[in-house]
């Protein structure tokens, strides 16, 4: 079991499209032990994101044992993305937004 996470290299590029668009990002990735890298606040509903590069073959980008036991034994929803646009995009489509794609293309710098 890893004691500490890594970052994905495009974990930047995320957070900065989330910020850009309203939402308080806090990285979880220094905990480790399978924990989700961001603990997202958009509009009053938190959000856990694992960052997974999108560059990267999708082998890649699997899951490792300890995320895969951390989100089994999670009580809630942890939300996959490969890329700003797929966060973006995931919690547009939570929120409820009719135009979710064009609203997260907005919400893009």
């Amino acid at each position: 079991m890893r004691k500490y996470g890594r970052v994905d290299a495009n974990q930047i590029s995320v957070v900065k499209a989330l910020r850009s668009a309203g939402a308080s990002v806090q990285s979880l990735a220094s905990i480790g032990k399978g924990c989700p890298d961001l603990l997202v606040g958009f509009e009053g509903i938190n959000y856990l994101l694992e960052v997974k590069d999108g560059k990267k073959p999708p082998s890649e980008r699997k899951l490792t044992d300890d995320q895969v036991k951390w989100m089994d034994s999670w009580d809630g929803e942890v939300i996959v993305v490969n890329s700003p646009k797929e966060a973006l995009v995931e919690i547009a489509a939570i929120q409820g937004e009719d135009d979710w794609t064009h609203w997260a293309l907005q919400h893009l710098s």
